[in-house]
């Protein structure tokens, strides 16, 4: 089982002041299709601004169409320049990104977005990165309804794509020791009939049913469990 560690030559988690977590990745973190709540990691922000709540800090660094290659590219800069509360950098870094990489382009046989073995080398790139910064927590992609396909009549997302690319992610984490919430065989578990009404009209991207879902699965995941109750413990 995994669980949410620091390597010993990096501080420990801070005791006495709120988390700051950064959630960086695609269009899964931006909340594209969800025009109700703005996606799980907006739902997230709004829970821990209520009275009562833990107080942490969620900044939401999703960026639209971007794969591996491109969060790595901004991963150091986005990480640096969110820590003005109290001067200091954030203390968790949430990681979602690599559907885009998975899909073909232009048809159905078309080559993949980033090339499989590429991908490979980059998300373990994109892992080891982020490591070094601060504790890192995955989570993986749902799965896409491939009936709608194509996606902005180019773009051709597959199941099988899906499965090749979410397994590499979730491999790259195990040997990295990073916890991966892998919500693609969670949803494929419970039923086409459960996970197929919480895609959006586009196939690709959840409707507010299914981000509301994601961030349950979340609250769920034993290693997000850790992360807040870490906070609390401290402060008794």
């Amino acid at each position: 089982m995994q669980t949410l560690s620091v390597d010993s030559n990096r501080d420990r988690l801070p005791r006495s002041h709120p988390l700051r977590v950064v959630a960086l990745g695609d269009s899964l973190i931006y909340g594209f299709g969800d025009p109700e709540g703005g996606g799980w990691v907006e739902r997230l922000r709004r829970q821990w601004m209520l009275d009562g709540s833990p107080g942490h800090v969620v900044y939401n660094l999703g960026v639209r169409g971007d794969r591996v290659e491109q969060v790595t590219q901004r991963l150091e800069d986005e990480f640096r320049n969110r820590g003005e509360l109290r001067n200091r950098v954030p203390d968790i870094i949430i990681l979602s990104v690599g559907v885009n990489d998975s899909a073909r382009l232009q048809s159905p046989q078309g080559r993949n977005f980033t090339e499989f073995s590429q991908f490979q080398k980059q998300i373990s790139e994109l892992l080891v990165r982020a490591q070094k910064l601060c504790p890192v927590l995955f989570v993986g992609m749902p799965p896409t309804d491939e009936t709608k396909m194509p996606f902005l009549n180019c773009l051709y997302y597959n199941h099988q794509d899906q499965y090749r690319y979410k397994e590499a992610t979730r491999q790259a984490c195990a040997a990295h020791n990073l916890p991966y919430l892998d919500l693609y065989d969670l949803w494929q578990q419970r039923g086409t009939a459960w996970w197929r009404p919480l895609i959006g009209r586009d196939g690709l991207h959840p409707n507010p049913q299914g981000y509301r879902a994601i961030l349950t699965d979340l609250r769920h995941w034993e290693p997000f469990q850790q992360l807040q109750h870490r906070d609390r413990s401290r402060e008794a």
